[in-house]
């Protein structure tokens, strides 16, 4: 175990022992599987698929049936709400939740195409509508000539200002109150980024507090959340009842804290983040959709990986 495990298992127990949310604490206690006894299914976020999902959806989302899988999320669907939700059905899925841009772009549906967007998610189904991503700021110039990804993402999280977290929360809570009027929640989906300290608080911090409770909901991204060098179980107890939806996503011990969109992913059980603990926990702060994504680069085939994180979840004790 390298020393950066041992902090993050060290900070894990200790956070969940002073919160209460502990798996005694949780509803989730017994013995058994922790998603059987829940009763709650194993999702997948679909972007994990990558590409194969656009060119072939119906034999993915057939694979990922077989798998195990009941419920998945999307990241896009080429803009056929009518056809999305006919795959779907065909596969035996559901689909309750969807990233979805802030501006226009694509053929799917933005925040800024509100009515179109409503209609497609009650065809599909879908009941949850989460901000993958801030929209970047106009006044911040794109990746210019000669700047390497690394040098633009680094410049982006420098210049991206308290204010413009706050321009974030104002769309949230303004799309929030549309969609519930419409049966709908709106949420917001971290990276690390969110992290990039501005001045004594940072990204998140200033969305939890800007945002209404009642409009705006938060997926946290577990493995971004280590990969910002922070405590999943830390951010739980900070802000109870705020986590509705969670990315089960595991790091490398390798991944070294930044804001910078950067992280060694890992199949779930492989990596750093302590599983047994971290779900009970999510579930005693609120969490009730549990969604599994895994970033590239992937050491075996895509579909072979989410076939191991399912087996993994789906036997966890927790």
């Amino acid at each position: 175990m390298t020393d950066l495990t041992r902090r993050r298992a060290l900070g894990w127990s200790l956070a969940a022992a002073a919160s209460g949310l502990a798996p005694g604490a949780s509803a989730a206690t017994g013995e058994g599987p922790f998603f059987r006894r829940t009763g709650l299914p194993v999702g997948l976020q679909l972007y994990t698929l990558g590409p194969a999902f656009a060119a072939d959806m119906d034999g993915q989302l057939g694979q990922v049936a077989k798998i195990g899988y009941r419920t998945v999320e999307l990241a896009g669907y080429g803009g056929d709400a009518k056809a999305a939700r006919a795959a779907f059905d065909r596969a035996g899925l559901t689909c309750p939740s969807s990233h979805v841009q802030a501006r226009k772009g694509g053929p799917n549906p933005s925040l800024e195409e509100m009515d179109r967007l409503i209609a497609d998610a009650h065809v599909i189904g879908i009941r949850h509508i989460v901000l993958p991503m801030f929209a970047v700021p106009e006044r911040i110039e794109k990746q210019r000539a000669g700047e390497d990804s690394r040098a633009y993402r680094t410049r982006l999280a420098a210049e991206v200002s308290a204010d413009d977290w706050k321009a974030t929360a104002d769309l949230l809570n303004a799309r929030g109150r549309a969609l519930k009027a419409a049966g709908l929640t709106m949420g917001y989906h971290n990276h690390n980024i969110e992290f990039a300290p501005k001045g004594e608080t940072n990204g998140l911090e200033i969305l939890l507090k800007a945002t209404d409770p009642a409009l705006v909901q938060f997926e946290m991204d577990a493995g971004w959340v280590v990969a910002a060098g922070h405590d999943p179980l830390a951010l739980l107890k900070a802000h109870p009842g705020r986590f509705r939806q969670m990315h089960v996503k595991d790091v490398k011990a390798t991944t070294r804290p930044n804001f910078i969109f950067q992280q060694d992913p890992a199949d779930l059980g492989t990596g750093t983040i302590d599983w047994k603990r971290l779900l009970p926990a999510a579930y005693a702060a609120g969490v009730r959709e549990f969604f599994v994504e895994q970033e590239p680069p992937f050491e075996k085939p895509r579909m072979e990986s989410v076939r191991v994180d399912f087996d993994y979840l789906n036997a966890l004790v927790a």
